[in-house]
């Protein structure tokens, strides 16, 4: 499959060619229906020679080209309907068939707050025109009208929450003229991944009642049913903890397809390169170092320990929390006792076979560096934070 990309240098754009890259190079399996044999990236410094050439021989055109910020309110018909003409002509002359997918607005439907959009009408005559060229070729023709985007683009331009990204990762200010403002949000991930489910044939289809999207198999538009309603406070408490969190060790709560895992990756791309390390406090002494590395909210912690040459460590048990050890570097020996019965437990462990030993409440327990010579390092996972004025660590040895 030979597949057009307009608008190649843009957000979407940029993310839909590298993962057709992926897909292309053999580097993404997950898509094995997909064969992408060649990629034809087209944006505005891109040639009339080139567009012909392209139109030529696709198989399938992505239009993402459009105007968003222009100088004038015109412009928005010249860009995001002009082109479109352009494309389409060139096609035709060609008499290429091949399926297009249309990167709308919902602005486009011209309800709610968007009813007096110079950009919405750009928008909605573009699909217009692209559902009479589906009328008069026959050629398949898949209209999105996507939500606020979300990705990694120009901060200060037409995407707030770029913008707030920007400011909270390099320490700029910027203001938030409504907390309680709601956006519908869809993350660039899952917009490449519908753009292959397209590719696929396995495109959701819908109908519009006012702004909402409304799922329809038989519905005249297609969308990408993963979107987010959330609020510019909510964007902005999620960017404070993020950005905290090099000091505080906690990591919100992030499950699978959240808006707040999706949010961190974005924070993260707006770091400056001076960000991408920080400093962690080692507790030092002449045993050797205890590091917390990561806090959760309702996971634990997971912490470093380096045990020196000959050191035995802990000597206390637990009431209810439990920890894991899980040595991966050096020579070492743990040994645990039940307080109660006085049954006792050895494991030798070696970062040659990594394990992981759970220290049981109730059973006392160390850890003993075997080595004259090495460091002993230990990963250790523990059920809760360390809270010391709850601290339920009592003193005795193994």
């Amino acid at each position: 499959m030979k597949i057009l990309v307009t608008g190649a240098k843009g957000m979407v754009g940029t993310a839909l060619c590298n993962n057709l890259k992926n897909i292309r190079d053999g580097k993404n399996r997950t898509r094995p229906n997909l064969v992408i044999d060649e990629i034809y990236e087209y944006d505005i410094d891109s040639t009339k020679e080139e567009l012909d050439s392209y139109c030529s021989s696709c198989d399938f055109v992505f239009n993402l080209a459009g105007v968003n910020r222009p100088e004038n309110q015109e412009d928005f018909m010249k860009g995001n309907f002009g082109f479109a003409s352009q494309l389409l002509d060139t096609l035709k002359k060609h008499n290429n068939k091949a399926g297009i997918m249309l990167s709308s607005s919902i602005q486009a439907t011209l309800s709610g707050r968007f009813g007096d959009s110079e950009y919405g009408r750009s928008k909605k005559a573009g699909e217009d025109l692209f559902f009479d060229y589906a009328d008069e070729t026959g050629a398949p023709v898949y209209v999105y009208r996507f939500p606020n985007l979300m990705g990694h683009s120009r901060p200060r331009y037409n995407s707030a929450v770029s913008t707030f990204c920007y400011c909270v990762a390099n320490d700029e200010e910027f203001t938030v003229n409504d907390r309680s403002t709601e956006l519908e949000l869809l993350y660039i991930d899952d917009l490449v991944e519908g753009m292959f489910d397209l590719l696929e044939g396995k495109e959701n289809h819908c109908e519009f009642s006012g702004v909402e999207t409304v799922l329809n198999e038989s519905g005249r538009y297609c969308c990408v049913p993963v979107t987010h309603k959330v609020t510019l406070g909510e964007i902005v408490e999620l960017l404070e903890e993020f950005k905290n969190q090099p000091v505080s060790l906690m990591m919100p709560k992030m499950p699978e397809g959240s808006f707040a895992k999706k949010l961190f990756s974005l924070y993260l791309s707006y770091l400056p390169t001076s960000k991408f390390k920080y400093a962690m406090k080692m507790n030092c002494d002449d045993r050797g170092s205890f590091t917390e590395l990561v806090h959760t909210l309702d996971c634990g912690q997971v912490s470093i320990n380096i045990s020196k040459p000959g050191i035995t460590k802990g000597q206390h048990w637990h009431n209810s929390k439990w920890e894991q050890f899980i040595v991966v570097a050096g020579h070492g020996l743990i040994q645990e006792r039940n307080i109660n019965t006085g049954e006792t437990v050895e494991f030798e462990v070696s970062g040659d076979k990594i394990e992981a030993i759970y220290m049981i409440p109730g059973w006392t327990h160390n850890i003993i560096n075997l080595s004259e010579t090495e460091n002993l390092v230990t990963v250790m996972t523990c059920n809760e934070i360390f809270d010391p004025n709850h601290p339920d660590t009592f003193f005795e040895k193994v």
